[in-house]
């Protein structure tokens, strides 16, 4: 018996302004910090362009880049054990995260 995906792969997904803001609407999960939880749906959701216009709009709202996860863990400190999250966290702290 195979597995079925339960989503399609979208590329080619056009990542206008109001697309990049609708990123600002997620609700996190019981237990996570919500500041965390749009950074890390961002992160893990958009290239590098989209997700520095991200950055933008999420510090215009006034959430917090420094915000943790459950672990205590910012997303610049776990972006920056993955491969290509170098550039990311460049981002992060150009948008003014400290941690």
């Amino acid at each position: 018996m195979s597995l079925k995906k339960d989503k399609q792969k979208v590329l080619g997904e056009v990542f206008d302004d109001e697309r990049v803001k609708s990123f600002l609407q997620y609700q996190p999960p019981a237990g996570v910090n919500g500041d965390f939880h749009l950074l890390e749906k961002a992160y893990r959701g958009m290239k590098l362009d989209n997700f520095a216009t991200f950055l933008q709009f999420f510090t215009q709202a006034g959430h917090n880049l420094d915000a943790t996860n459950p672990e205590g863990k910012t997303l610049v400190q776990i972006a920056s054990e993955h491969g290509h999250g170098g550039e990311y966290v460049a981002a992060l702290r150009a948008a003014g995260a400290s941690a």
